[in-house]
């Protein structure tokens, strides 16, 4: 008899992020068609976005599983508590209900803690034993050496408007910023998988674009040149994100251009050294960001910016300054988000023991919200600024100035900076 495994993923509306365009969502993540993949073969598998599709509760169902950022956490114990009402066992897991497992206990029969490559089988079988555990955690972390491919055929691609060909090459990240929570479940050593398994997997996609998700493509710049090198005679394009050290290998650069690499997702986070050594993020220099942003732009790379607004040193004045500087440097497209202090990061543990987290509506946790109290600044001003420097970077004379800043790289420029667009004027209008 088939047994069925329906995996969910959970929504958050009240973020800018996780809207739908026109009844579709952005890019794939890759999170349960892994799970899929690791699903024993005897279970049917199928997989609910419900940030595009309402919740069937009579669907038929022996095992939900879930997964959920901090932001989408409150819809994913929401969807959880229906499924359990009719007696349907619920597994929680992902980056929040691995920082805090008792709360995600109140909505699941188990909690996974950590990476599913080393803790779904055995799962599986305490499941169909009757021995179910409340709570299982990934001791170690999975080499990457046989990754399952995921299972991206139990995707409807006609509910995503952005990249539907997504890939993970590695896990990790070398560095270890305060504010991040991708250390706390994928750690800080960096793990690579054989070059020549992801090159077969972007060999299999039908379409030409594709985009890497890992958190640091360019983590290990040995392992990034192979795998460049390697990617060249397919002849794709992508994006990934990187660290901005990458602009000053020359090789490096290079190769990342010449493999299709036609945007690099930045976090430059901040334009002031004290800020940024305050994140641990002492490797971003930003007297330099100038010169590396003149080296990438001169390989043809184009630049998707991110900046955070909210540290302890930035006051009202800090959203004119990032503004100006992205115009100057000519920055092709840009994000900013909101300080958020996840659970499970060292920012949480240092806001909560000051007093100065006012908000634990989890769903506020989206980067976009203001949840606790700036140093230098009301949170209506951080608020505020925010959602003006936001608009204004996207109005259309700023975006025509990005999208022409050079005849080469155009098409991506202009899709980024309209994709943007749409968000920004979704902000409210501040006076």
């Amino acid at each position: 008899m088939d047994k069925n495994l329906l995996l969910v993923l959970p929504q958050n509306e009240r973020g800018f992020w996780g809207k739908v365009t026109r009844g579709k969502t952005g890019f794939v993540r890759l999170s349960l068609p892994t799970v899929a993949a690791l699903t024993p073969a005897d279970w049917q598998v199928s997989i609910h976005d419900s940030r595009v599709q309402p919740v069937d509760y009579d669907c038929k169902a022996d095992l939900v599983g879930i997964t959920a950022f901090t932001a989408e956490i409150p819809s994913a114990y929401e969807i959880a508590d229906g499924f359990r009402k009719r007696g349907i066992p619920v597994v929680l897991g992902g980056v929040h209900a691995s920082a805090l497992p008792q709360e995600a206990l109140d909505h699941a029969d188990a909690v996974v803690i950590g990476e599913a490559e080393l803790i779904w089988e055995p799962l599986f079988r305490d499941l169909e034993a009757g021995k179910l555990q409340r709570i299982y955690r990934g001791e170690t972390l999975c080499d990457m050496q046989e990754m399952k491919i995921p299972r991206r055929n139990l995707l409807d691609r006609s509910l995503y408007v952005a990249c539907f060909n997504t890939v993970q090459a590695t896990r990790g990240c070398p560095f270890d910023c305060d504010f991040c929570a991708v250390t706390g479940v994928f750690g800080r050593k960096f793990r690579t998988r054989p070059v020549a398994q992801v090159v077969e997997e972007i060999r299999g996609f039908d379409t030409r674009d594709f985009l890497f998700v890992d958190d640091n493509i360019c983590g290990n710049p040995q392992y990034a040149k192979e795998l460049f090198r390697a990617i060249i005679p397919l002849k794709r394009t992508w994006g990934g994100q990187t660290s901005i050290t990458f602009a000053h290998d020359e090789e490096l650069l290079d190769l990342y251009a010449k493999s299709g690499g036609r945007y690099a997702f930045i976090g430059f986070e901040s334009l002031s050294e004290q800020s940024l050594a305050n994140l641990n993020k002492k490797w971003n220099r930003a007297g330099g960001f100038g010169e590396a942003i003149r080296r990438i732009h001169k390989a043809g790379i184009n630049i998707l910016g991110s900046f955070i607004f909210g540290l302890d040193e930035d006051d009202p004045s800090v959203f004119q300054r990032t503004l100006d500087f992205i115009v100057e440097h000519r920055i092709d497209a840009v994000e900013y988000h909101v300080l958020t202090p996840f659970p499970g990061t060292r920012l949480f543990d240092a806001l909560e023991s000051q007093g100065r987290i006012k908000d634990r509506n989890w769903a506020k946790y989206h980067t976009g919200e203001v949840v606790f109290q700036p140093m230098n600044m009301s949170m209506e001003e951080l608020q505020n600024g925010f959602y003006r420097v936001f608009r204004e970077s996207y109005s259309l004379r700023k975006v025509i100035q990005r999208t022409f800043r050079s005849y080469r790289g155009i098409p991506s420029r202009l899709a980024m900076n309209w994709s943007y667009r749409r968000k920004a004027r979704r902000m409210p209008v501040v006076i």
